[in-house]
């Protein structure tokens, strides 16, 4: 387990909860529009700061009572085998768990669900269901099959979640979301936009796409929210 960084206060990460966020480094996806290379390069991996899982800890029982929720994302948490017994370990402290993922090892989603080791899950959407967009865009180790497994796991379970999707200029477009909408809508889903920020990128050329206009956020929002229990604009 490699904690490449912590944030000790969030007051937005979690709904309607104070929390910290710990990084996991290493990801399975390569979306170049990405802004924590830190967390997903193997060689950006090596040169970042590690945090002890000992500092973690003892950071954690000195915020009992200050803090409710501890918010876990990466990279991808869910290729490291010891997430269970990491999420273990901060549940007995008596805090809840929110883990953001991508969706791509549903195995372990149902586990962490079954074990009622998480109280909130938020999935990303990187685009439409189509296997091979999916991989020109994260790369050819995805496979939209789990993904679509997360996705419908998400759904019929008890666990609170959310969907959400960064969306980037010249990237999607409104027929998009529209597929999007089909694929991932239900009277249970919420689904969220947030526009993309041209920094630091993975890939270098995606610091110059300017993010697109709220206003054509908004106009999707209103298009596709009949397909969702709530979808909405998440200002940055």
């Amino acid at each position: 387990m490699i904690i490449g960084g912590l944030q000790k206060t969030t007051l937005i990460d979690f709904p309607n909860k104070i929390a910290c966020t710990v990084f996991l480094a290493v990801c399975n996806f390569r979306c170049p529009w990405c802004y924590s290379a830190e967390l997903v390069l193997p060689i950006k991996i090596a040169q970042q700061p590690r945090i002890s899982e000992k500092y973690f800890f003892d950071f954690l029982e000195e915020r009992k009572g200050l803090l409710d929720a501890v918010v876990i994302c990466g990279g991808e948490p869910t290729v490291n085998k010891e997430l269970p017994n990491f999420i273990e370990k901060i549940k007995s402290m008596g805090f809840l768990v929110k883990l953001d993922t991508n969706g791509s090892n549903p195995l372990m989603l149902k586990d962490l669900i079954q074990a009622r080791l998480v109280d909130y899950i938020a999935m990303d959407i990187k685009t439409s269901d189509d296997n091979e967009i999916y991989k020109e865009i994260m790369g050819e180790s995805v496979n939209i099959d789990h993904v679509k497994e997360s996705v419908e796991l998400l759904k019929k379970s008890n666990v609170d979640f959310e969907f959400r999707t960064t969306v980037v200029n010249n990237i999607h477009q409104k027929e998009d979301f529209v597929k999007i909408s089909k694929w991932i809508g239900g009277d249970n889903v919420k689904y969220y936009l947030q526009n993309f920020r041209p920094e630091k990128t993975i890939d270098p050329n995606f610091e110059n796409v300017k993010p697109v206009s709220k206003e054509f956020l908004e106009e999707i929002a209103k298009e596709i929210s009949p397909h969702f229990k709530i979808c909405k604009v998440r200002q940055a």
